[in-house]
């Protein structure tokens, strides 16, 4: 006998994750009475939060109770959504922003006037703190709940009910409905990404000014946030992750060092950048402050060179990488 309740929650979750896909998804339930998350922390693919057992599994806690939230997992980064909460917003909110070219890729109607939208903006996973200025822009602009608008903040999942009391009519708790899925980038995610970003000149100028003068052997006056921000510009400008699906970071980061150089910036700044804003910096290197150390003196003595910010091919980035 055909579970109709079963075939809307199944057709709701495979309509969302199609909209959003990544290759995990971190499931978490919290029981609506007690605010207590249910033991565990689930990661799943697609196609096993979409099975029949799963989806099984969380009707149950749901009747139980608990709330089912997910968002992208990208581990300790951001997996390129954001998500809007829009409790308070005005009706037309969402039109506007479809014109201004952030179009969500899902709309979850939550309770009656209560909407959560994701926007996707990156293909690639985002620094935390760069993720974070993305939604908070995103919230104030837009009227989202700016308690929401962090870089890993959990959304609903659709076709399960909204256990909150204050969300709950006569006829119960309400589902929360799938409005729109729609897979795809916004059309301004870029622009959105540039302009919510720092540019290298005014993060040292900022920095400095913030800091005030550091003598040549302190720590560079720039914070973790201020260094991830000012290599993710550089990467965006240099379309790195479109050009190379496997960037050699080495080479990256040469580059960034003869542009920061180039800018006024000293050695101990540029230092600070490498360290705290290269993605998965050490990485191998068995000894870090070594590949630091010489990657800014070939830097230092290839600085009358003409610049190279970008490859031409994936054979001259290896030759090139051999000499770091």
């Amino acid at each position: 006998m055909l579970d109709r309740g079963f075939f809307l929650t199944s057709n709701a979750i495979r309509r969302q994750l199609a909209a959003m896909p990544h290759d995990l998804y971190l499931v978490r339930l919290i029981h609506h009475a007690t605010r207590r998350a249910f033991p565990g922390e689930r990661l799943w693919s697609a196609a096993q939060l979409t099975s029949p057992a799963t989806i099984r599994f969380l009707r149950l806690r749901n009747r139980e109770g608990c709330d089912i939230y997910l968002h992208a997992y990208a581990e300790v980064r951001n997996a390129g959504y954001i998500l809007l909460d829009l409790d308070t917003a005005a009706p037309a909110v969402l039109e506007t922003m479809r014109r201004d070219g952030l179009e969500p890729c899902v709309v979850l109607h939550t309770s009656a006037g209560h909407l959560q939208a994701w926007l996707h903006i990156s293909r690639q996973s985002l620094e935390p703190a760069l993720a974070t200025a993305v939604a908070k822009r995103v919230a104030h602009t837009y009227g989202g709940d700016p308690a929401s608008a962090d870089w890993r903040h959990l959304g609903r999942l659709a076709g399960f009910t909204n256990q909150k009391p204050e969300r709950r009519t006569r006829s119960g708790p309400p589902w929360v409905k799938l409005l729109h899925a729609r897979a795809g980038l916004a059309s301004q995610a870029e622009h959105l990404l540039q302009s919510s970003s720092w540019t290298s000149a005014p993060c040292l100028s900022a920095a400095r000014e913030t800091s005030g003068p550091a003598p040549q052997d302190a720590v560079a006056p720039i914070t973790p946030a201020q260094a991830i921000q000012i290599y993710q510009h550089y990467i965006r400008r240099w379309h790195i992750t479109e050009r190379f699906p496997q960037p050699d970071w080495s080479i990256v980061d040469l580059w960034l060092v003869r542009e920061l150089f180039s800018r006024g910036a000293s050695a101990v700044e540029v230092r600070t950048i490498l360290q705290l804003g290269s993605p998965g910096f050490p990485r191998r290197h068995g000894d870090p402050q070594d590949y630091l150390r010489r990657t800014l003196l070939r830097a230092a003595l290839s600085r009358s060179a003409p610049p190279a910010p970008v490859c031409a091919t994936a054979t001259t980035c290896r030759e090139v990488s051999h000499t770091l």
